[in-house]
């Protein structure tokens, strides 16, 4: 499985990425997270839903000194290709 997550909020300057690639590398997902020019976080996961579930989760709270407004969610059936999680 796949999700596309659009993250608004204080979301960048906080350390949302790292958090969201030490989260999704301790639940064995690949993927990406970045920022966009936009202010939002741009998280793209792939492996188990039960996984990808716990990092939606996480990501709901975010690190400290982050505030989540809203998460944007997109599922995707297509297989994971990613293996490792990346910061971009």
């Amino acid at each position: 499985m796949r999700v596309h997550i659009m993250v608004r909020g204080r979301v960048q300057g906080v350390g949302f990425r790292y958090f969201t690639a030490t989260r999704a590398r301790a639940l064995g997902l690949g993927g990406s997270a970045r920022n966009l020019p936009t202010g939002q976080v741009e998280v793209i996961a792939e492996g188990e839903r039960s996984a990808l579930e716990a990092l939606i989760r996480a990501l709901r709270e975010g690190p400290p000194g982050a505030v989540v407004r809203d998460l944007e969610v997109d599922w995707d059936e297509a297989p994971p290709r990613e293996r490792e999680f990346t910061i971009r």
